[in-house]
């Protein structure tokens, strides 16, 4: 169990790791082309450390053209070709095409209901407040992540199983996943 007043144990000593758990993990996120970016990036961490992706993310919304779906949705093969060879990024030929396609489903849903009110649908529009007191005992998906697993991929998301989804869920702050003896517990929680 970790100790009160200690950081989550996955965070490490990188400071860059360190500043994102302390500032962005978990923290909810209203804002429907961010909510997008986090899960287009957690669909890139698939396989990886998301360090990894952390320490590329500054070159993936230079690639991405800040993760803008509008632009993105009218990329073809020109630009997967050229993110292909961009070594600053994760070069896997899936995924980047995925990204594209996602922009196209995501356009939709924003057309449809909005994204932050559809992805935030899935909680109730308010965060859920769990008390894990260590990482041993979190879930690597939920009953909730694989719904939104699947509706996600029945409007024609790719890269975002249950696994990622609970991921993005930790990361935008659908769930606080802070162990209660973090610091980043409370605070989060007072942000709902």
């Amino acid at each position: 169990m970790e100790k009160d007043g200690e950081r989550c144990g996955w965070v490490g000593a990188d400071p860059l790791y360190i500043a994102y758990h302390d500032h962005e993990w978990g923290v909810p996120e209203r804002d429907g082309r961010a909510l997008w970016e986090a899960l287009m990036l957690e669909g890139f961490q698939a396989g990886l450390s998301w360090i990894t992706i952390l320490r590329k993310r500054e070159r993936f919304r230079a690639a991405f053209q800040g993760f803008d779906p509008e632009v993105i949705a009218g990329w073809g093969t020109a630009e997967v070709a050229r993110l292909v060879g961009d070594a600053g990024i994760v070069r896997h030929r899936g995924k980047i095409e995925a990204v594209i396609g996602n922009a196209r489903a995501w356009r939709a849903v924003e057309a449809e209901q909005g994204f932050a009110r559809y992805i935030w649908g899935f909680v109730g529009g308010c965060p859920l407040r769990n008390r894990w007191e260590s990482l041993a005992v979190v879930p690597a998906q939920t009953d909730l992540s694989v719904a939104m697993s699947k509706d996600l991929k029945r409007r024609g998301f790719k890269f975002c199983g249950p696994t990622t989804t609970y991921a993005f869920m930790q990361a935008a702050g659908l769930v606080n996943d802070h162990l209660v003896g973090c610091p980043c517990h409370a605070r989060v929680a007072r942000l709902g």
